[in-house]
């Protein structure tokens, strides 16, 4: 039961981010979101210090930061409620996740296959590739469904 809710919910977050399209497009300017937002209201970083109450000299900073990627995400609040801006936070899956968790499985199932084929080669017990393909595909289905899947051992 567990395992079958894991699968629904991983297609309701694939059929949920594909409404949104290529998420991408909000891939941060190259000054970052606050100093192209800031600049195109016509806020200078003096305004915004004061708006957050910090020092002017903090702005340059906070918006190196952002660039940089090391500004914590409650100084980024504080900054999108300085500008009358919200927050929307999001971490975008490159492919489906169920294309992943397959991709996974079948990596796993691979991984595993070949210790027993090692095995078999030295009883003598070659698998044909047709054989082997048919095995991939029905340990990868079964590690789909385990809970350790994405354990590297």
């Amino acid at each position: 039961m567990l395992r079958d809710k894991r699968a629904q919910s991983r297609r309701r977050l694939d059929q949920r981010f594909d409404r949104h399209g290529d998420l991408t497009d909000l891939a941060p300017p190259p000054q970052g979101w606050i100093r192209t937002l800031r600049d195109s209201l016509g806020m200078t970083s003096g305004d915004l210090a004061r708006r957050m109450g910090v020092h002017p000299s903090r702005i340059p900073a906070i918006e190196r930061g952002e660039r940089e990627r090391t500004l914590k995400l409650d100084t980024l609040t504080r900054v999108a409620d300085a500008m009358q801006c919200d927050i929307v936070y999001a971490l975008v899956p490159r492919t489906s996740l169920d294309g992943m968790v397959a991709d996974q499985a079948r990596r796993r199932a691979i991984r595993h296959l070949r210790n027993v084929m090692a095995h078999s080669r030295l009883e003598d017990q070659e698998v044909t590739p047709d054989d082997l393909e048919a095995q991939i595909d029905d340990l990868a289905f079964e590690f789909r469904r385990r809970r350790d899947l994405w354990r590297t051992d």
